[in-house]
């Protein structure tokens, strides 16, 4: 069978196995479903001043480019790669933006000397997906308003994005709303990799426009994920949409994820693992174990999927001492969905810490500037996206 179908084939099986009396966790793709799930939380809202808020949405617009640009020089590199990369050009644990290394280990890819992405050529923010969808989700609220429809988003989508800068689950989906196939069922057919981490990197210009309302950003996040992903690839881009909202409105990480933990169901796998993690970041001295029980537990997970990157996200964050520097270089060396999850993790540091948090030393050489490949969107200032992000934010009802 060609290679869609089959995995299509087994997804089906997958999920009437996981509807089955018996199965451990309950695991809800449609709203309501999932918020009847929910643990019984404190669903609080943050701080929400206009001069708070632009510099929370400073810090976090920052820190998404840069981890991105932190993590895409190794994505897709095992921890032990990156390790050997990082000694290679003697600059291991990671610090900042990888080097320029001369004479490579042997058989590890990395790239050229001339990359763009590399710190002694980086002068912006490079073209990746991770900040494409950061703007999209901007774009969409800004359009759209807290009434955005997973149509909406479809259409917009179809609008702006080219389908060769799409990867996995929405490269899937764009085919079926090519073929007039519309959500929720474009999530599902030939799309085997619907719970993979493509909308979990969604979440975060819809979160700005939700700052300091965790619930609201989840519900958007929901509408977004829905398009393309299911059960655990929709609670991904939901956690983390309500983990960056209620951070750009709170001081306390820990109180953040627990907020976030209280906007997807509690019995799934994505809250089990994440509250997992959280009580090994408790007791592990050192980032590494906390990776070696992840890897234990999760690493079974394809290397892109919501899962085990999250954990890495949580890992990150957790154990970089509230740090955004050493909280994106954890999550970075981590290896996996690098970008991913230095976008992430840079992305809910920045929104903790505001501008105070944001290193100098991998601000400046961004200038300003951040490349996408949306339609009519190619090259635009990283100030005036914190200053439409700010504005929905304020407006938003």
């Amino acid at each position: 069978l060609h290679y869609p179908l089959r995995r299509q084939r087994q997804m089906c099986i997958r999920d009437r196995v996981s509807s089955a009396p018996g199965f451990r966790w309950h695991e809800p793709s449609d709203l309501d479903g999932i918020r009847a799930a929910r643990p019984e939380i404190d669903r609080w809202t943050g701080e929400t001043g206009e001069d708070w808020l632009r510099d929370r949405l400073i810090g976090a617009w920052l820190g998404r480019c840069i981890g991105c640009m932190m993590g895409k020089p190794v994505e897709g590199r095992s921890r032990e790669q990156i390790e050997a990369i990082l000694r290679a050009g003697a600059a291991y644990p990671l610090e900042g933006y990888f080097p320029v290394i001369e004479e490579l280990p042997e058989g590890i890819p990395y790239p050229p000397p001339t990359d763009p992405c590399l710190a002694p050529n980086i002068d912006h923010s490079v073209r990746d997906d991770d900040t494409d969808y950061t703007v999209l989700g901007l774009h969409l609220v800004e359009r759209h308003g807290r009434e955005l429809t997973p149509e909406q988003v479809m259409n917009e989508w179809l609008v702006r994005l080219p389908y060769h800068r799409t990867y996995t689950a929405e490269r899937a989906a764009m085919r079926n709303f090519v073929n007039e196939m519309g959500p929720p069922e474009s999530a599902v057919w030939m799309n085997p990799y619907r719970e993979w981490i493509g909308a979990q990197i969604r979440a975060d210009g819809l979160a700005y426009c939700a700052a300091g309302r965790p619930e609201l950003a989840a519900e958007l996040c929901r509408r977004d994920a829905c398009i393309s992903h299911t059960r655990n690839g929709i609670y991904g881009e939901m956690f983390f949409g309500a983990l960056i909202a209620a951070a750009l409105g709170a001081e306390d990480l820990e109180a953040c994820i627990e907020r976030a933990l209280g906007e997807i169901p509690e019995n799934c796998r994505l809250a089990g693992a994440v509250r997992a993690c959280v009580g090994w970041c408790a007791i592990d001295g050192a980032w590494e174990r906390t990776w070696e029980r992840i890897m234990a537990d999760y690493g079974h997970y394809h290397a892109v999927h919501t899962i085990n990157n999250a954990l890495l996200c949580v890992m990150g964050l957790l154990h970089g001492g509230g740090d955004l520097r050493r909280s994106v270089a954890i999550a970075v060396m981590g290896g996996l969905d690098t970008d991913c999850n230095g976008a992430t993790v840079g992305s809910v540091m920045g929104a903790l810490l505001g501008s105070r948090g944001i290193p100098d030393d991998l601000a400046t050489p961004l200038h300003d500037t951040l490349e996408t490949a949306l339609s009519g969107m190619s090259r635009m200032k990283i100030s005036d996206l914190v200053e439409r992000s700010l504005q929905v934010a304020l407006a938003i009802d």
